[in-house]
């Protein structure tokens, strides 16, 4: 833990004692704030004796914007904190300019205008063709017809968790040559999903095993009413874990949905099936992954 001044230690315990009694926090939440707190506090004491500053020990009076703006760049630039860690850090400072403010400490909020971080959306996970090929050849040998069609309309339609979970046996439209699924969303927003010949043939094969007065399509096993999103997540656990494929969630394979989809159709058109309300959303397929980052770079290799 990083050394502070007599007074720097006695600034942290006042700040302790209020998180402690005033706003009742769970100790390991406490003791975030104050780790944090005591990172900012002792780069300050150290800035400031380097400087030409009459300052040295950590006090509220002594802070100013400037101070934490030059701290957010010292964790970008020299500690080279990952964006998250950096939001972390500035959250607890902002919690604690407004405490100062709030207890009389300082006179306006000194944290208010310092920005955080923006994240760097990271790209979805995706499946490759052998972690698909094997979940589906461990769902094919070690599954029953429900879990295998549950799989292959999931890498087929690219539907939500919660969609699939509630889907009713009256939302498929099967024809000879095509298909639909009567998808209600986020928002209990309506969209029709086409359904491809894979998917159709799956559902042919599965509709005539359900129960005549079955209401869900994929109902649970233990009650016959609808899935949880919960319950479908071990089902795909299970047979990753078979295929041995690790860390692998319903929304993986929405995501390889996308990503296959991506490839072939404008992407007006794949939001409109995914069920995307902006195509801001959507555009996260076309991004590269950093295997296909890590493939591009290689063309261009010398030897």
């Amino acid at each position: 833990m990083p050394v502070l001044s007599s007074h720097g230690e006695g600034v942290l315990q006042q700040y302790e004692t209020a998180l402690r009694e005033v706003d009742d926090l769970h100790p390991h939440t406490i003791r975030g704030y104050l780790s944090d707190l005591r990172q900012f506090a002792s780069w300050c004491e150290s800035h400031w004796a380097a400087g030409d500053d009459d300052k040295s020990a950590f006090t509220p009076t002594a802070l100013t914007t400037p101070t934490i703006t030059r701290y957010r760049s010292y964790l970008q630039t020299v500690v080279s904190l990952k964006s998250a860690t950096i939001n972390r850090a500035l959250v607890t400072i902002k919690r604690y300019c407004s405490w100062l403010v709030t207890t009389e400490q300082i006179t306006r909020d000194l944290a208010l205008a310092v920005k955080l971080i923006p994240a760097t959306p990271k790209v979805p996970r995706q499946l490759t063709d052998k972690e698909e090929e094997a979940l589906l050849a461990a769902v094919t040998t070690y599954g029953d017809r429900r879990d295998h069609t549950l799989i292959t309309v999931l890498l087929h339609t690219g539907l939500r968790a919660h969609e699939i979970c509630h889907l009713r046996r009256t939302q498929v439209v099967l024809g000879k040559r095509s298909g639909t699924l009567c998808i209600y969303g986020k928002r209990n927003k309506y969209r029709e999903v086409p359904l491809n010949r894979t998917a159709r043939a799956a559902l042919d094969g599965y509709l005539p095993t359900c129960a005549a007065d079955t209401v869900y399509l994929f109902p649970s096993a233990k009650t016959g009413q609808s899935l949880t999103p919960r319950a479908l997540g071990y089902i795909i656990q299970k047979y990753a874990a078979i295929a041995r494929i690790a860390d692998v969630s319903p929304h993986d394979l929405r995501h390889r949905f996308g990503y296959r989809m991506a490839e072939v159709v404008p992407l007006h058109r794949l939001a409109q099936i995914m069920g995307h309300d902006s195509l801001n959303t959507t555009l996260r397929y076309v991004q590269g992954t950093s295997r296909d980052l890590q493939n591009e770079v290689e063309k261009i290799a010398w030897a």
